[in-house]
């Protein structure tokens, strides 16, 4: 019995050692990943900006020796309205062209994946909820109930929304004080998809459509695939 007690401690001392190391491995590829993404981040920015865009993020996924490097922009804060598709399909051709000449290439096979945010995205830099004023956000401050209500006003240090009060079901929507709130005490923030607009609303809805063009060395076809944003 003593045997068979010592065989199971080494089998566990195997096992526990193997999941330390694929730890360690991932990690390792994680940081490597990061450092990769700044990097083309650093190339990738002055073509973006010819295109009068932002560059809101640079993802790269691995499975085995393919790599998947996601590029997200979007219109500058002062700008409204949302990335169009045909704006996505111009810039894929200039970044594929900037990946394909990087001097740091390392011939791996790679899909590009440019896309705008989506209507998901959580609010977490100043740029995104300037880009949001006018439209129904919820906010989870740091301590209380959410807020559900119309973004008015960004500053540098907070936002002001006019809350929605809850009513009866069936009843005219109502609404409360205007309310000032900090980053500071915001946790998080996100856009509330609304089906009843006015007409200019509908029009600024159909517009905010996620575009998605998927690019692979040697494409000459490249797509867009709108999502809802």
């Amino acid at each position: 019995m003593e045997d068979n007690i010592i065989e199971w401690e080494a089998a566990m001392a195997v096992r526990s050692g193997n999941e330390q190391q694929a730890s360690t491995r991932r990690s390792t590829l994680e940081a490597e990943l990061r450092v990769e993404a700044n990097r083309l981040r650093t190339r990738l920015q002055p073509v973006v900006e010819q295109h009068h865009l932002y560059l809101e993020e640079v993802d790269i996924k691995v499975a085995g020796s393919h790599r998947t490097v996601h590029v997200v922009v979007d219109l500058p804060e002062d700008a409204s309205g949302s990335v169009g598709l045909d704006v996505i399909s111009a810039i894929s051709t200039d970044l594929s062209t900037a990946m394909d000449e990087d001097p740091e290439n390392d011939d791996r096979p790679y899909s590009l994946e440019i896309s705008s945010p989506g209507v998901s995205r959580p609010l977490t830099e100043p740029r995104h909820w300037r880009r949001n004023v006018g439209r129904m956000i919820e906010v989870k401050p740091v301590s209380g109930d959410a807020i559900l209500g119309r973004l008015q006003e960004v500053s540098d240090t907070g936002v002001r929304i006019l809350p929605q009060l809850p009513v009866r079901k069936g009843t005219k929507a109502k609404q409360g004080d205007p309310l000032t709130l900090d980053f500071s005490r915001i946790s998080k923030g996100t856009v509330q998809v609304e089906f009843a607009h006015t007409q200019d609303e509908q029009h600024d809805h159909h517009d905010d459509s996620e575009g998605t063009s998927p690019v692979r060395p040697g494409d000459t076809e490249r797509q867009g695939d709108p999502d809802g944003h």
